[in-house]
């Protein structure tokens, strides 16, 4: 992995979204879901959730590293915290 600039947050990062997918698919393929309304403003699959809360974790990362200095493990917390909820209660 030395040819890219890999930081251990952002290898982790992305190690995670691929367990992540790998786990939804898993749990589809045994159990697939049907839609439902949580707090979303739209009817949602189990998949739009995911969706949903890996598209806003990456503008969450983005909007950190361009408006501040703090350590990439902030909005990791924040997203890991974020997805869960969303796939939770989303």
């Amino acid at each position: 992995m030395n040819w890219m600039a890999w930081t251990t947050p952002s290898a982790l990062f992305f190690l995670g979204i691929a367990l992540i997918l790998l786990t939804m698919t898993v749990r589809e393929v045994l159990s697939p879901c049907t839609e439902r309304k949580g707090f979303l403003p739209i009817t949602t699959t189990r998949g739009d959730r995911l969706f949903i809360g890996l598209l806003s974790s990456a503008f969450v990362h983005l909007g950190f590293i361009g408006f501040s200095e703090l350590s990439i493990w902030v909005p990791f917390t924040i997203c890991v915290i974020w997805l869960g909820t969303v796939l939770k209660w989303g």
